[in-house]
């Protein structure tokens, strides 16, 4: 089922209608290429085009299909019911694939590019928050526990980052499907020439396969779906950000919440992060096309159709999740609620713990063993974090580690009251953020 969607146009090029307009296209620009070469009787495509072109009946081609149990076919026959005597040159010498999978190439083609629009979209939304809260402090977390401090801009950066990764795969991906064959069965030109498919195919913006089969390689489509899954990845690893951002013991940012929204049927308390949610659900989904389309690619022998039947659904539904996905992540980075007090109170919990890091640093400098210092170090912080724990607290009370620190023999002998409180310092541990979101986002940050 095709979501609430904002991009009717990219849903519409997977409609019948557009299809076998397309399938004409192809047909009138290989006939083209026939009559240049006397093959054809002149003037034959612009004759069927004057009469079939915008007049072409989906209902009545499904009509003769399901008569003839083959697409293709109805579609001729539908094509010599409006153009009378000369439709009977239109695919001559040629395969149901070389329209087939040339159509297949065009739709896909356009589909990325649709894709590619809100793509683009999303990352500069992205780019944007990155810059807003460039110097936001907030905690870096490793195995979802404070580890040491970083600024949302950087997590907006990351994010950023990927996208644009994804965005490179998908122009990748689109130049990889850009190919149709014009070459008849098994892909020999038995009754056809290299030059008419060169000719028909650069009409349609295609190139012709390397090495055609009867079919195109399924690899090329493969790689589609696979640089649509790591978009969606990438999306669910926003998606996994937010969620985390919004839960109640966290609540450094959450979704947007509309005026009339409701949260929960029972709860009216209840505000939820249900784009976020959405996302990582949907997520899932398209990864799933991407290992329907790694099976496609080995196939009998020069063809067999068990990829058909797999790629009429998943490709339309791939594009379309995808850009959906892409619509939706937009909106909800957009109208994301950060909360840059709440990260400096999280920030704060731990009473300075994650500047352990520098201590054990300057003590090594002064020339103690790292694993001694290293000890030096834990005991204070697990003491600070003991004490709070007794009671009622989450990591240490604020300057209580820094004052273990100083109170402990071995490391004040090394490090004095100065060095200790240079090591405590939030500024010189961000110093470098500038530097990486530039990195990031191209200089602009």
């Amino acid at each position: 089922m095709i979501p609430r969607y904002s991009r009717p146009e990219l849903a519409a090029l997977w409609e019948d209608k557009y299809r076998f307009e397309l399938w004409l296209e192809i047909e009138l620009a290989s006939c083209q290429a026939m009559e240049k070469r006397g093959i054809v009787p002149a003037g034959t495509a612009d004759t069927v085009r004057e009469k079939a072109a915008g007049r072409l009946d989906p209902a009545r081609i499904l009509e003769i299909e399901a008569i003839t149990r083959h697409d293709v076919i109805a579609f001729l026959t539908h094509v010599e019911e409006l153009a009378g005597e000369p439709a009977r040159w239109l695919h001559l010498g040629m395969t149901s694939s070389d329209v087939l999978d040339t159509c297949l190439a065009m739709q896909t083609g356009r589909a990325l590019d649709q894709i590619m629009k809100g793509v683009l979209g999303l990352a500069q939304v992205l780019a944007d928050k990155a810059r807003e809260h460039a110097q936001t402090p907030t905690i870096g977390r490793s195995h979802g526990i404070h580890a040491e401090p970083i600024t949302a801009g950087l997590v907006f950066a990351r994010w950023h980052a990927e996208v644009i990764r994804a965005s490179s795969r998908i122009v990748r991906a689109r130049h990889a499907i850009a190919v149709g064959k014009i070459a008849g069965a098994v892909g020999v030109y038995g009754n056809l020439h290299p030059e008419i498919e060169s000719e028909a195919l650069a009409k349609l913006g295609v190139e012709p396969e390397t090495v055609a089969t009867q079919i195109v390689a399924r690899d090329r489509h493969a790689e589609v779906f696979c640089a649509l899954a790591l978009l969606g990845t990438a999306i669910e690893q926003i998606a996994l950000g937010v969620r985390h951002w919004q839960r109640t013991e966290v609540g450094e940012a959450e979704e947007g919440f509309t005026p009339g929204q409701k949260g929960s049927s029972a709860m009216p308390h209840k505000k939820n992060p249900i784009l976020s949610e959405n996302l990582t659900g949907l997520a899932r989904l398209l990864r799933s096309y991407a290992q329907a389309g790694l099976e496609d690619v080995a196939l009998w022998h020069e063809r067999d159709i068990s990829h058909s039947s797999v790629e009429r659904v998943a490709m339309p539904d791939a594009t379309i999740l995808a850009d959906f996905m892409v619509a939706r992540a937009t909106n909800l980075v957009k109208n994301l609620v950060v909360n840059p007090r709440r990260m400096k109170a999280n920030l704060d919990r731990t009473g300075g713990l994650f500047f352990s890091e520098a201590v054990l640093l300057a003590l090594v400098k002064t020339g103690l063993p790292r694993q001694d210092a290293y000890v030096m170090v834990q005991r204070n912080a697990l003491k600070a974090i003991s004490e709070a724990s007794s009671m009622g607290h989450v990591g240490a009370l604020p300057g209580r580690f820094r004052e273990l620190l100083g109170q402990d023999a071995d490391i004040s002998a090394r490090l004095d009251a100065k060095a200790l409180d240079d090591c405590f310092d939030l500024e010189h541990h961000l110093r470098h953020v500038p530097e990486i979101l530039d990195r990031a986002l191209g200089g602009r940050a």
